[in-house]
């Protein structure tokens, strides 16, 4: 097994049996928990400055198969920033309304605006994923999506749209403990859907659907990071760091102040 690296090559081939899903560094507990701490409040403070600055904007996408924690580094990493300034989407199967449109039509209307940072729990990866493994549509019109996706995208980042892909990397194993485990809690049997078998028996196409969008649509500006997501802590982690840099890059800014302020009296 390689060393554990969280970004591939942009265009360069992606085997995800080189990526250890189970792969963390050797941290003590106590030192996660108080980095993680920092992080949330450098996140907040960014985020309210991107909401006032209101120029740029960050999408965040995550991607996983089930149990893969989309829900989860969601809750963990967002607690505590103000909802104001963010929107989470879920996708869901595309509804008749979204069908008599392109496929990227739902997701375009859900792109975040300046000043607010967009969270995607799965995407417009689905239409090369689930499409593509059940034989939605042809092949030709799947395999067309790929530059389709990396236009769009591009079309984002020339509109002050950062962008951050996470695949949340989890092994056959651990989907199989996480469903056992929400089998036995009464409180997480609602997440349990039967339709999670066959797809889970579809692991090895998913797979290679994976690794073909991990390939093909990781571009300078809308690059993919493969998450180790066994351990539930250091997915939550590396997700934090990676988007609070992100933000520290883009520099968001508070507007300065309407001249004549020092003069202003509030009347009693």
């Amino acid at each position: 097994m390689a060393k554990y690296k969280i970004s591939p090559k942009p265009g360069s081939a992606v085997d995800l049996d080189q990526y250890d899903p189970d792969y963390h560094e050797a941290l003590d507990q106590q030192d996660v928990a108080d980095e993680v701490a920092k992080l949330k409040e450098k996140l907040e403070d960014l985020q309210e400055r991107l909401y006032a600055e209101g120029k740029q904007s960050l999408l965040v996408v995550f991607q996983a198969m089930d149990t893969g924690g989309k829900d989860g580094v969601i809750k963990k990493v967002f607690e505590g920033v103000n909802p104001q300034g963010v929107r989470v989407i879920s996708f869901k199967a595309p509804t008749p309304e979204d069908l008599a449109h392109d496929f990227l039509w739902r997701i375009h209307q859900n792109a975040p605006p300046r000043g607010y940072i967009g969270v995607f729990n799965r995407s417009h990866y689905e239409d090369v994923l689930i499409v593509r493994v059940n034989n939605i549509v042809p092949k030709s019109v799947w395999k067309a999506r790929y530059e389709t996706i990396n236009q769009f995208e591009q079309l984002l980042a020339s509109n002050n749209t950062r962008i951050l892909k996470f695949y949340l990397h989890i092994s056959k194993d651990e989907q199989k403990q996480r469903l056992l485990a929400r089998l036995a809690n009464p409180q997480k049997q609602w997440k349990f859907e039967m339709g999670d078998l066959p797809v889970r028996e579809q692991w090895d196409d998913y797979m290679k659907a994976y690794e073909a969008l991990l390939q093909r649509c990781n571009t300078e500006v809308a690059p993919w990071h493969i998450v180790p997501a066994n351990h539930k802590w250091y997915r939550d982690l590396i997700v934090a760091r990676t988007i609070v840099a992100a933000l520290e890059e883009m520099n968001p800014k508070f507007p300065p102040p309407d001249p004549g302020l020092d003069k202003v009296v509030i009347p009693d």
